[in-house]
Order: structure tokens, then sequence, then C-alpha cells
């Protein structure tokens, strides 16, 4: 009997920010993968080990969490202005299929230092010391991302001390500048707010009217009040994610939220579009203890934030959702606006399972439309493993 070999692509497996992922350099790729279709997509669920029916992804990459089932495809830009191009592929742990609806925050902040040490920036852009800029044109979405990497004797400086809550050792900070983060989606139109308005009312079966800002920006995010569906914003994972009644709620909610963005047509159609859009719930300040078991104190944050990601609550918050928090804090009359007091802002701390984190944005209104130029964060990212990934040679097969 003949057995399919196994082949091996040379891969990189980073973390970036509070997630993990497996990096590629486009030209590695199998031919066959090099281009949109089911053999790539056949290809990175093979890697990251799905569809997994037990949810452990053993035979692969992954970690069975939304924040580590994740792969990053990166490729010289010739767009101009540009360095690189990044795609970002979520995949399903238990179901078949790769979903490229939006991008990843967290790991955007590794985009830069891989294509430094992966000899896709043109070597005079880089300096022997300080900070290297790089231009990442997000292909999910179509948005630029300004990351500045610290270069120490040549290389990308990994360690420091910058400390991120929700990743458990200080590294270097690599800041992140998302430029026109209102993003691009289809069915959206570029706006910022796809129905007109900085607060809706969703009709939800089982949960009732929800009032909710939805907003295009960083990830299309749809956020209610905490209270409005019975929680504090104090929660953390264990709370929800053990609540199964709970997480089909929040999936109800999100599929409505989705069809009222103009994101999906039918409610039916959210399953194969579990990245995007996400759904959070918003809270004044509270102190709480965080997952570390430190103390979060309530005169130390603006706001309390908690985020659904791939059906689960997220064990700290994803990137993409921090610039939107961000940019709906600084807009006046938003739920996120209002959760952390009102009036104008140009910056936001906010409360999350893990910690906290600041983001900033300024938003200007011009003829009417609400308009953020940029939002600013920071992270950090750090190698994990470099070399080869094997996977069986059916496994190009979609």
């Amino acid at each position: 009997m003949a057995h399919a070999p196994q082949i091996r692509i040379p891969a990189t497996y980073l973390r970036g920010g509070t997630s993990k992922g497996v990096f590629f350099r486009l030209q590695d790729l199998p031919a066959a993968a090099q281009v949109p279709g089911a053999a790539r997509d056949a290809l990175l669920l093979r890697v990251i080990g799905s569809p997994d029916p037990y949810g452990k992804q053993i035979d692969g990459m992954g970690g069975a969490t939304s924040s580590t089932s994740k792969t990053v495809i990166v490729s010289r830009s010739e767009r101009s202005g540009h360095d690189v191009d990044y795609l970002f592929g979520q995949v399903s742990i238990d179901g078949p299929f790769v979903d490229w609806s939006g991008n990843c925050g967290n790991l955007s902040a590794a985009v830069g230092p891989f294509a430094i040490a992966s000899g896709l920036i043109d070597a005079s852009r880089i300096p022997r010391d300080g900070v290297a800029t790089v231009r990442i044109w997000q292909a999910n979405i179509g948005k630029t991302i300004i990351a500045h990497v610290p270069m120490t004797g040549g290389a990308v400086q990994e360690t420091g001390d910058f400390e991120l809550d929700g990743v458990t050792f200080p590294a270097a900070e690599v800041q992140l500048e998302f430029m026109d983060p209102a993003a691009d989606e289809e069915g959206a139109g570029g706006s910022m707010f796809p129905t007109g308005n900085l607060v809706d009312e969703l009709d939800v079966p089982g949960i009732g009217r929800v009032r909710a800002t939805l907003i295009n920006a960083g990830i299309p995010t749809i956020f209610v009040d905490a209270a409005a569906i019975g929680y504090t914003g104090t929660e953390l994972q264990d709370a929800i994610n053990g609540d199964l009644n709970a997480l089909q709620q929040f999936e109800v909610l999100r599929a409505h939220g989705a069809v009222r963005m103009g994101l999906i047509k039918d409610v039916s159609e959210a399953a194969r579009r579990q990245h995007t859009p996400k759904v959070a719930f918003v809270a004044p300040p509270a102190s709480y203890t965080a997952s570390s078991g430190r103390t979060v104190a309530a005169e130390d944050i603006d706001l309390l934030v908690r985020a659904m990601s791939m059906g689960k609550l997220h064990h700290a918050m994803m990137g993409t959702c921090a610039v939107a928090i961000g940019t709906a804090a600084a807009i006046p009359g938003t739920l996120v606006n209002l959760a952390a007091g009102g009036g104008k802002r140009e910056a936001v701390r906010f409360g999350h399972p893990s910690g906290t984190l600041r983001v900033g944005a300024k938003a200007t209104q011009v003829n009417g439309q609400w308009q953020v130029t940029k939002a600013l964060m920071s992270r950090s990212a750090r190698v994990l493993m470099e070399g080869f990934v094997r996977v069986p040679s059916d496994g190009l097969t979609a």
C-alpha cells in the first residue's frame, strides 16, 4: 500500500502581542498554495491541525484557542509606499475552513520583525541600531499598518523590558500605527458606522432589544452595554466560556449584528464567518482581580471591556478590537465613549481579563462623518521557533 510522504515547508512560529501563529513567506509555499483557494486552505488547516473534533489540534501547530489557531503569509509588496503584503488566516478549530475576513492586530506586531529577519525588506532601509520602520499592507482589509521595530547590532531586538498584560515575560516594544482604521469590509462601504448611527437597536431572539454601537475600525465590532445583557464587565474567561447558553446567545447577537452591518445577508451565514464581526461588552470602571491574580483598580482605567473571539471570551484583548475600542472611545456618544465617561478623548486605558491596555486615536468630524486618521498601540513580538513545518503531501488536497 502506497503512503503519501510528508513535505516540509519553511516556516517560523512567532508570538505577536497576546497571540501566536505560523508565519510563511509566500514564495516558500508549494505552488498550489501560493494563490488563494482550496489548496491553500487545505494546507493551512493541516499545518494547524484542523478540523479537530476533539478540539485540541494535537496533530498540528495550533493551540486549540482563537489566539493560537492562526496563520500568516507575508510577501514583498508591489504596492507603492509599502514594504510587504500581510495576509492573515484565522483557522477554525473544529470546522474545515480558514476565515480570511479580517486582520489580527496582535500578530501585526510580528509582521515587521518577521519581514526583516526573512530578507523581505530592502537592507538599505534597515538601521544597524535604532528603529526600523516597516510599511505593511494588510491585505485582508486593505489597510496600511506602520510598524516601528527596534534593531540592535543589525538584528531585530526581541528582548526588553516592555510588559504586556496577557503575556508572561517582558520583551522589546513594537509600536504600531493603524492608518485610517475604518475597515473597508464588503457591504460596509468603507463607512466607520455602517448604519450611519452611533447607537442602534438590535432585536435579538432570546435577548430582546439591545442597544449597540456597530463600528468598522480595526475590525468590525459590535459593542453593547454589559449591564444590558446581564454582566458587570469584570468577568474572566471561566464565567462565560463554561456557560453554553451564554455562548449561544453571544453568537446569536453576533449574527444579527453582522446582518445589520451589511457583512452578511442572513444570520445563517455567520457560521462560515467566525472571525468577524467581534462582539464586546463595556462597562464603567470597577476594580477586579485579573486572571494573573493582580488587582486592577478602578482609578487606573477608563472603562471595562470584554470581547468574544471565535465563539469564546478572549483571555486578554484582540489587537484589532483594541483599535475599535480606541476609535469608538474617541467619538462622543458611542457606548464605548459613554462607558468611559463621555466627552472628547484621544486615548483610553481599559481593563480586560488579563489586565489593562492603552490605545490612542484622534477623531475628527468632516462633513458630518467621523474620521480617524490613525490608531496607536504598542505590542511586542518574539520568534518561538524557526525551521520547517511538515505535512503529509495529501494535505494539499482540498
